[in-house]
């Protein structure tokens, strides 16, 4: 357990200093409301229109695309690491991964989930 305390004692120091900068904010800090300083800014334009808009599906296609084939690289990246140690079944069963991504992005091809009409 004694292993665990300069991790906890990093949180800690942590949290103070977030804390600190918080709080020195509000106490320190200008306070001028204004009616300007109050509205909604939107790319310095003026806001138009409900903040509750309806997004088409397609913004969440590629985000759940984007996030799946980006886990492909944070589980290439060790295995990079290792790969020497891991020697012909490491390296199979990373292929054998890459597979199944390939295929998975084929089929998000297929059905024209990275068209963007």
């Amino acid at each position: 357990m004694s292993e665990y305390i300069p991790v906890l004692i990093s949180l800690i120091i942590g949290a103070v200093i977030v804390g600190a900068m918080t709080n020195l904010n509000r106490l320190l800090g200008p306070r001028r409301p204004s009616e300007i300083k109050g509205t909604a800014f939107e790319c310095g334009n003026e806001p138009t229109g409900s903040g509750w808009g309806r997004f088409s599906i397609k913004f969440y296609m590629v985000a759940i695309l984007f996030i799946v084939f980006d886990v492909e690289v944070v589980f290439m990246y060790p295995w990079a690491v290792i790969y020497r140690e891991l020697g012909l079944f490491g390296f199979v069963e990373m292929m054998t991964f890459m597979a199944i991504l390939l295929i998975g992005y084929a089929y998000a091809w297929r059905k024209g989930a990275l068209e963007w009409r």
